[in-house]
């Protein structure tokens, strides 16, 4: 009888430990875009207020170090809906968008939503996509049974020119341009459900918030994977009265925008949060947001204390906000400090569903919760790597080496987060160790499936009077 109790007793403690195991959790995925590692509260910004995404971070774990398998979105989606680095399989820079583009995330790759849906999951999609904009790449081609958002790069939030709207709009040399008398609508960067064009006059970030809570409304009565890529917060920047009123202390007009477009995405964050918690979800779902890449190299936006920004090696293109909650499971409060990439995202999803990762694949992230729980004491990931076209970058424990413009720059970012003081002349051996390392894990990658889309080589993002084109 003693040793009964004593099971039941320990048998208590495994379910308060793991919660509900033997149901399988809820799975939300919110991705963010272009957000900036300074442009929330998560890591001590004095910057906008963003409580909801800080509540994600206090009731779960905020990741310090957690970095993209890429600078620019769709490769950076691509690697995170695999969980293989991009490169393995071709989709390296920006696909071209429209019908006549035959770009896209190769169909032989098995995505996150085939992986769930495997694993007895409904599975649904609300925003931007970006990885192919012919029907065979659709995401319910994909593996999701849902889809409400744009198969593109983005769109317009709204009519611009509705007088409750404040717009502006940039050339690709961060110039800004007057908007038309008149909206021409989206074009082919329209929404759609499923395959089919739909017509959206709601702002953008509210439309994909309403979409993602009607999701869940829909499917709380049995396991679901919700992915909510939101095109917040890039360009171009444009916002409704609503939000923009509550920043009238700030003068410059783009920074004021870009602080009412993120206060926007918070506030559908806490929707979310709240619709689960109000269906009594909360405990047993697991809850992951992070960015596709940092913010871009801009005034009105914020990596700091990173240095540059979007389409660069550097940690402010490739290190971002990351977050993650999962009552049942992950301690609240907790900080974890090593590095982790958005490659994880996939094992750890289908290690909590029950799932099985693909026989066939090489999957390059790892489940992230026994680290979290303190059951895997060791690193995730010792090496980190990142290639688009001729320029590549790694980082080995503490030090990170850039490969650009025919030399290299080398940071111990132990000592030097901002990637200020360039080591390699100093280190040649650090230089060469990590070099070796990169032409192993290189030696599994195949060449781009279309070339670049394009290069940033104007002044701001030059390093050390040195003009690097980077390539995306």
């Amino acid at each position: 009888m003693r040793l009964f109790s004593k099971l039941i007793i320990v048998l208590a403690c495994l379910i308060h430990v793991y919660g509900a195991s033997a149901t399988p959790p809820n799975v939300v995925l919110i991705f963010a875009d272009d957000l900036g590692y300074c442009d929330t509260e998560l890591y001590g910004c004095d910057t906008v207020p963003t409580p909801n995404i800080k509540r994600l971070a206090d009731e779960g774990v905020l990741f310090t170090d957690g970095y993209v398998s890429s600078p620019v979105c769709s490769p950076s989606r691509a690697g995170l809906l695999t969980g293989r680095h991009q490169q393995r399989f071709g989709h390296e820079f920006l696909p071209m968008t429209g019908p006549e583009s035959s770009d896209g995330l190769p169909l032989t790759e098995v995505t996150l939503a085939d992986a769930m849906k495997d694993a007895g999951y409904v599975t649904g999609m609300v925003g931007k996509w970006h990885l192919g904009s012919q029907d065979k790449f659709n995401p319910v081609n994909r593996g999701f049974d849902e889809f409400f958002g744009m198969a593109t790069w983005g769109a317009d939030y709204i009519d611009p020119t509705r007088e409750d709207v404040r717009s502006i709009r940039f050339t690709r040399a961060n110039v800004s341009i007057k908007e038309p008398a008149v909206w021409s609508g989206r074009g082919n960067d329209n929404l759609q459900r499923g395959t089919t064009p739909v017509r959206e006059d709601e702002y953008l970030t509210e439309a994909f918030t309403r979409e993602a809570i009607a999701f869940i409304e829909k499917h709380r009565e049995r396991p679901f994977f919700l992915y909510l890529p939101h095109l917040a917060v890039h360009g171009p920047l444009q916002v409704t009265r609503k939000y923009y009123d509550r920043f009238p202390h700030i003068d410059d007009e783009s920074s004021r925008i870009y602080a009412a477009m993120t206060s926007a995405l918070d506030d559908g964050i806490g929707v979310v949060l709240d619709t689960l918690e109000e269906h009594g979800l909360e405990e047993n779902t697991l809850v992951i947001f992070t960015s596709d890449n940092g913010a871009g190299v801009a005034d009105y936006c914020s990596n700091t204390p990173l240095r540059l920004g979007k389409q660069t090696m550097y940690e402010g293109g490739v290190r971002v906000p990351f977050a993650m909650k999962w009552p049942a499971r992950i301690r609240k409060g907790t900080t974890y400090e090593h590095p982790i990439s958005t490659l994880d995202v996939f094992p750890t999803a289908v290690a909590a569903a029950g799932g099985k990762l693909p026989e066939d694949k090489a999957i390059d992230g790892v489940d992230l919760i026994p680290y979290l729980n303190g059951s895997n004491s060791i690193k995730p990931h010792n090496k980190l790597f990142w290639r688009a076209g001729p320029i590549w970058a790694a980082r080995d424990g503490d030090w990170k080496l850039i490969y650009a413009a025919d030399r290299y720059w080398l940071y111990d970012l132990s000592k030097d987060i901002g990637e200020k003081t360039n080591l390699a002349d100093k280190r040649q051996e650090i230089v060469q160790q990590i070099t070796a390392g990169y032409e192993q894990w290189n030696s599994g990658n195949i060449d781009p499936l279309w070339p670049s889309f394009g290069a940033k080589s104007m002044p701001e993002f030059a390093v050390d009077g040195v003009n690097v084109n980077w390539t995306f």
